[in-house]
């Protein structure tokens, strides 16, 4: 038996439970916008995100056994980047990479996890940057004069980094207004844990929870992932029509099949759903 974070036992792994959390998080439908078990774009699908699922795994082991927070991240996209589409999970990644490792040392917790993003240095940072040699990942243009920290010049903006003394929390803190995971990294990931109550307290196969989950999160704020992609204006509109959806006036699949054709995807909504699954495994949620 393992034990998890806040007393509970798991019998799986913290690097299980995580896997496990991905795996859930796809399967989970409808999911407006995103890849689930029923949909998926030409270029993007589901058995994708199964392999990218599994490839993570030995990163997020390396969490778990106490290697830095960066290394572990780097290595988990590495993993997950083996299989033809590239890209499925990153922000997911990047959400459980600090959950692993504070439940690694048995601290599943808010502070357990700002310890673990406190902790962390400019090394972690370059990994950090190094992880964007293996995808792509769309993100918005610098300001100006923070091109020489673009984090699509991968290892080439470490020296900057070196320069600036920026640790790995630095680097989300300077995120954190324009982008859903980094904003978890500097609150203490109050949404993952406060979804992982959620989760942990509904009844029913855990993929369904999952898609329940990710309706009420879209529906709480705009997805930062639609607003770097499309515009905040389409992210303002899918926050809208989740609410509908939750509240009886907008059917869930049509929506999610209505999306998908217009290639909006709430990205950053299923990297939180994907962390507050993992908290929840962690806590006692059987499958």
């Amino acid at each position: 038996m393992v034990r998890g974070g806040g007393g509970a036992v798991s019998r799986r792994t913290p690097a299980q439970n995580a896997e496990l959390a991905l795996l859930l998080e796809v399967a989970g439908t409808p999911k407006p916008g995103n890849v689930d078990r029923e949909r998926e774009y030409d270029d993007l699908r589901f058995e994708h995100f199964l392999a990218g699922a599994v490839g993570a795994r030995p990163g997020l082991a390396l969490a778990a056994e106490g290697e830095r927070v960066g290394r572990a991240f780097e290595r988990a996209v590495h993993g997950m980047a083996d299989q033809s589409a590239g890209n499925t999970q990153f922000g997911a990644l990047l959400v459980l990479s600090p959950l692993v490792a504070a439940a690694g040392d048995g601290a599943l917790s808010r502070a357990g996890v700002r310890q673990v993003v406190d902790a962390t240095t400019v090394a972690d940072a370059a990994d950090f940057y190094r992880a964007f040699e293996h995808v792509d990942v769309a993100v918005d243009d610098p300001p100006e004069g923070m091109e020489p920290l673009d984090v699509r010049r991968g290892s080439d903006a470490v020296p900057e980094l070196e320069r600036r003394g920026l640790t790995l929390a630095d680097v989300m803190a300077d995120s954190a207004d324009v982008d859903g995971v980094a904003a978890e990294w500097t609150a203490g990931f109050e949404r993952v844990f406060d979804t992982a109550e959620r989760v942990r307290d509904a009844t029913g196969p855990v993929a369904d929870r999952a898609s329940r989950v990710f309706l009420e999160l879209l529906a709480a704020e705009p997805d930062t992932f639609v607003v770097t992609r499309d515009d905040p204006e389409t992210a303002a509109e899918v926050q809208r029509r989740a609410r509908a959806v939750l509240d009886g006036d907008e059917d869930a699949t049509e929506l999610a099949e209505e999306l998908v054709a217009r290639d909006v995807n709430p990205g950053t909504t299923a990297d939180l759903v994907a962390g507050a699954l993992f908290v929840a495994l962690e806590r006692g949620v059987e499958v």
